[in-house]
């Protein structure tokens, strides 16, 4: 199955990410990179790797990024990876034993967010559909990310992806400053009946973030995992904080 299977991954300045998740693709023939014109060492990363094609594409939206990488895949799978998504070699041998003439066209991967490199027990991240059949899929806008949007039958992969971002503060508060403009959109632009479970919480602004505190610690069990836990919990109350803040001012400059 490994052979018939093409990863393709995003990239822009992902130099304290990317060499962790290289690593864990050395089985792939060919890995696709749709690289948005990084500024640090991303590219010298990329270009030690004989098996890596880089496409640099101008970023507008996720979805258009990675329906431009679909178009740079010929073979008839894709693994689909953020630039810090590490296999697991447990799911690399479940992946490899995979039927290759089976009735499923996709395959959803559950995580375990990693804080400085050390796997949390739980985590808020739901599974995502990241092995897929190229001529069953493409991706739609879903807020400030992508959505996958599948035409077959789809399964759910037993072994994990460690989701390991360890880029610096001050670039997850770019990243969360551009996230959020996107997601007020979506919360407040979507039917609420449309919404999800967790959306709908989240346009409560007031006490959203001290669901998700207690969601974390204690019914996520972070607490267990020491000051690893409570650096995971804090980061997610935090970009809750700033998708408040987003919300209130979004409500009051439109009234």
């Amino acid at each position: 199955m490994l052979k018939l299977i093409t990863p393709l991954i995003l990239t822009y300045n992902e130099d304290p990410n990317l060499e962790r998740t290289l690593q864990q693709l050395t089985w792939a023939q060919k890995i696709i990179v749709i690289d948005s014109y990084s500024s640090d060492k991303t590219l010298e990363i990329l270009n030690s790797y004989s098996q890596v094609h880089v496409f640099q594409q101008e970023f507008d939206t996720h979805t258009r990024q990675w329906n431009y990488g679909l178009e740079q895949v010929q073979s008839p799978w894709v693994l689909s990876l953020d630039a810090d998504y590490i296999l697991t070699n447990e799911l690399i041998s479940e992946i490899a034993a995979l039927p290759i003439d089976g009735k499923i066209d996709g395959y959803f991967a559950r995580f375990k967010y990693c804080v400085f490199g050390k796997p949390m027990r739980n985590s808020i991240l739901p599974p995502r559909q990241v092995l897929f059949r190229k001529s069953k899929a493409k991706y739609i806008d879903d807020g400030h990310t992508q959505l996958l949007q599948m035409f077959g039958n789809s399964a759910t992969l037993s072994a994990y992806i460690h989701h390991d971002d360890r880029k610096p503060l001050k670039r997850w508060l770019w990243a969360q400053e551009r996230y959020m403009v996107l997601e007020v959109k979506k919360l407040l632009e979507t039917p609420t009946s449309e919404l999800s479970l967790g959306d709908r919480i989240r346009k409560q602004k007031i006490i959203a973030p001290f669901i998700i505190l207690l969601y974390c610690l204690i019914i996520k069990g972070g607490i267990l995992d020491g000051w690893h836990g409570c650096y995971y919990a804090f980061q997610r109350v935090l970009a809750e904080i700033l998708l408040s803040i987003r919300l209130i001012e979004a409500e009051k400059f439109k009234t």
